[in-house]
């Protein structure tokens, strides 16, 4: 029996996907499950995760998955050390090793059934990695886009903690992963003829969001949504541009985010959190929380750390400070909106952003509509 299963395995058995959610909105051509109204909420996809290498960059891509095909499994987990320096990574024991989470599941078969899927490309900060921000690119991965997020050499923390830091190429590798995905490649075979190339986003963090300022002519890109970054260059391709900030953030001063949304061009909006840090756009705060943090989890294992990373691991993580998780839900509540506004062709999503403006966690909203 043993060796029938696995022989079925081989051969691609089918997965019990269960009742089938109803239908939503979509672009021309596309078929996708109706996510829940409220955008905070997860969508209808269990969420696969796959790690390749895309333009000779290591790339994480999250995707809608078979339902029904992550029974039994266990959800995926990342070990951080893995971004450390070579001489560094033995340094933290298993035991006081902070595992990153991910609500996604290794390896589970694609949903090719429904499709194609939108493409969000996520751009790390300084001193992070291509797993930052998990609780926003499985969420979206979750509500039907093919999510990718690249560690970026020059700002990654690796080439922060090895003194290699550059800086500046990032916009360039996100240039180059654009490229790749619309000719295609060996290693995006997986997704073929399911990514939808001609409506794409770019979402990034820090320096991230920096680069992102120069990529408004990048083919296919709709959507793009700078955080704790500025505002964008006008772009031909470019649809819709979401800015997000916080407002008592020490690294990238809010009123960056406030005076780009100003030289931004519609359709445009603005969404500042409040009583939050630099790090609100990421999981960096809550990684190793019970710890004493990532920061002092390195600095306790005599990982040398550099002043500018311990400048950038505690912004925004003080206990006075915004939750990271009633962060993340008002970002999840923005960006999907967004996304799917545009890039899913549904206009009720539009309706779901001003409420963002009686939010007691939201400082600032705006929005002008072309």
């Amino acid at each position: 029996m043993r060796s029938l299963c696995w022989i079925l395995l081989l051969a691609g058995c089918a997965v019990d996907e269960g009742p089938q959610p109803p239908l939503g909105a979509a672009c021309a051509g596309a078929k996708l499950f109706a996510s829940p109204a409220d955008p905070e909420m997860p969508g209808m996809w269990p969420v696969g995760a796959k790690t390749i290498t895309v333009a000779g960059l290591t790339t994480e891509v999250w995707y809608p998955a078979k339902r029904g095909s992550e029974v039994g499994k266990t959800k995926a987990t990342y070990d951080v050390r893995e971004h450390l320096p070579p001489a560094e990574m033995g340094k933290i024991t298993d035991a006081n090793n902070p595992l990153q989470m991910c609500d996604c599941y290794r390896d589970l078969p694609l949903d090719d059934r429904r499709g194609p899927y939108p493409v969000v490309l996520f751009i790390h900060g300084t001193a992070s990695f291509r797993t930052q921000s998990l609780s926003q690119t499985a969420h979206w991965a979750s509500r039907g886009f093919i999510v990718l997020a690249a560690d970026h050499p020059g700002i990654n923390l690796t080439s922060v903690l090895d003194g290699s830091i550059t800086g500046g190429q990032e916009a360039i590798d996100a240039d180059n992963i654009y490229a790749e995905l619309r000719t295609g490649s060996q290693a995006l075979s997986f997704w073929a003829g399911h990514m939808d190339t001609k409506r794409m986003a770019g979402a990034g963090h820090s320096a991230g969001a920096i680069a992102l300022k120069f990529l408004g002519d990048e083919d296919g890109v709709q959507v793009l949504m700078p955080m704790a970054g500025a505002g964008i260059q006008p772009g031909m391709a470019v649809k819709s541009t979401l800015i997000m900030g916080a407002h008592d953030d020490m690294i990238v001063p809010y009123t960056n985010q406030h005076d780009g949304y100003g030289t931004t061009a519609p359709s445009k909006r603005l969404v500042a959190l409040n009583n939050a840090g630099h790090l609100a756009f990421s999981e960096l705060c809550s990684l190793g929380a019970d710890k004493g943090g990532i920061l002092k989890i390195a600095q306790d294992a005599g990982v040398n750390v550099p002043s500018l990373v311990i400048k950038l691991a505690s912004d925004g993580c003080a206990a006075t400070q915004l939750p990271p998780q009633r962060g993340w839900a008002i970002i999840n509540h923005a960006t999907s909106a967004v996304l799917e506004e545009t890039l899913q062709c549904n206009p009720a999503m539009s309706a779901a952003l001003p409420s963002l403006a009686t939010n007691a966690d939201v400082a600032e909203f705006a929005e002008q509509l072309q």
